[in-house]
This record gives C-alpha cells, sequence and structure tokens, in this order.
C-alpha cells in the first residue's frame, strides 16, 4: 500500500513539473527582485531534487531499497526530461525560451535529489 501511494505522489508531482515547465512567459513577472537573485535556478534545483528524490522513494518502497544504480538511472532519465523540456519551451511555449543554465540547475538538482536518496533511503 504504501508503494501505490508514493507513486501516485511521484506521478502526481511529475504532472505538476510538466504543468509547471509549459507556462507560458507571460504568466511571469519579467523584472523583479527574484530575477535579479536567480530565483528561477533555485527553484529548478528543488524541482528536480525532489523529483529525482519521489522517484527513488518509490523504487524503494518495498521490503528492501532499490540498488544505487537505479537511483542514478531515475537521475539520469529526469536530466534528460530537462532537456527535453527546455526544447519544448522553445519550441512550443509562448513567451519561453531555452536556457542552458536552467539544464545546469536541474542536474544539480538531480544529484541534490541522488544524495539525499542516499542518505535517507539506505537498506535498514
Amino acid at each position: 500500500m504504501k508503494k501505490k501511494f508514493i507513486l501516485i505522489i511521484a506521478l502526481v508531482y511529475f504532472i505538476i513539473t510538466v504543468i509547471l515547465l509549459t507556462l507560458p512567459g507571460a504568466d511571469f513577472p519579467q523584472e523583479n527582485f527574484l530575477t535579479k537573485i536567480h530565483f528561477d535556478k533555485w527553484v529548478h534545483i528543488g524541482m528536480f531534487a525532489l523529483l529525482v528524490f519521489l522517484w527513488d522513494a518509490w523504487l524503494s518502497g518495498g521490503k528492501e531499497a532499490a540498488p544505487f544504480k537505479k537511483f542514478i538511472t531515475v537521475g539520469i532519465v529526469a536530466l534528460i526530461y530537462g532537456i527535453v523540456m527546455e526544447f519544448v519551451q522553445r519550441y512550443w511555449v509562448p513567451g519561453r525560451s531555452f536556457d542552458v543554465t536552467d539544464m545546469i540547475a536541474d542536474g544539480v538538482g538531480c544529484v541534490i535529489g541522488l544524495a539525499a536518496s542516499k542518505y535517507l533511503l539506505k537498506k535498514k
């Protein structure tokens, strides 16, 4: 039951990330304090760290923790998802653009999610 619950949370969170990453650019403030502190990069880091952690939690939701190789696979898939979403933003989302620094932030988030998974989801 716990594993199904974690799967539902991971799927809902994934859908939320798709929605957030495909919002039109006009829905965001253009110039304010948050852009000066690169708040969007921190959002990407947090968003992808949580994404990786939730999917890793689902993988380890059984009686034994999943092997770390599976966690790494989740991190790589999440990074690929972040890169693909940058292309989606560039070509299909009005007012959004392709940003390599967003991809870097996604990668940093994936690494943080992997580290949190390794530390918090280790075998009991």
